[in-house]
């Protein structure tokens, strides 16, 4: 019997084997647990994280508020509306447009229109927009 035990040992790979001298990335406390781990817990390692990726982060947040607000103003000009309705560019200036900040823009053959999301313009004559509401079609965002 003892010697059938002898043939079964536990080999455990140094990746698996204890260090108690790393120090954590994030708070430089010492980190218990494979060789490989880099943090103390899971408050460092997301801390670290949200640290390293902060400016990326609030940039998009920046130009995700300016096209969430973009697309208020063209929604709330365009409501009751059961048409697509005209209107003086001052007044989308007026209300704070940002007109550098868009979604997608489609070829029309009156020229280049600009979206937030569902709701957009076209420039007309002189400074005068065109509103425009083209609904998306869930099949058409997410086939595949």
């Amino acid at each position: 019997m003892q010697e059938r035990m002898n043939r079964f040992r536990l080999v455990v790979h140094p990746f698996f084997m204890l260090s108690q001298s790393q120090p954590c990335k994030q708070c430089g406390r010492a980190v218990k647990g494979r060789t490989d781990k880099q943090f103390c817990n899971d408050g460092c390692r997301n801390q670290y994280h949200n640290q390293r990726n902060s400016c990326q982060n609030n940039y998009m947040r920046q130009v995700n508020h300016l096209l969430q607000k973009n697309r208020r103003i063209l929604a709330s000009l365009f409501l009751g509306a059961s048409r697509n309705k005209t209107i003086a560019q001052q007044q989308l200036t007026d209300q704070g447009y940002q007109f550098r900040y868009y979604t997608h823009e489609t070829k029309t053959q009156d020229g280049a229109a600009k979206f937030c999301y569902e709701y957009g313009y076209l420039p007309l004559d002189g400074d005068v927009l065109l509103i425009l509401h083209q609904p998306m079609l869930e099949s058409t965002i997410f086939a595949g």
